[in-house]
């Protein structure tokens, strides 16, 4: 993983997805879209990532 590409505007915890960086607890992507889990959204637990990728070295592939 390249760590200069961290972008420390985005802070992540998910270690499962292909853009962390876990040195920086960063997303390595310039950007992400926020998406909403259903249609009608009204609560914070129901938005995610939506520039989430698995990782292959998590996934196992």
């Amino acid at each position: 993983m390249n760590n200069s590409k961290a972008n420390n505007s985005i802070k992540c915890s998910v270690s499962s997805c292909a853009h962390h960086n876990s040195a920086q607890s960063a997303c390595n992507l310039s950007s992400i879209q926020v998406g909403c889990c259903g249609p009608a959204t009204k609560e914070c637990a129901c938005t995610e990532c939506a520039s989430y990728e698995m990782s292959k070295q998590k996934s196992g592939f």
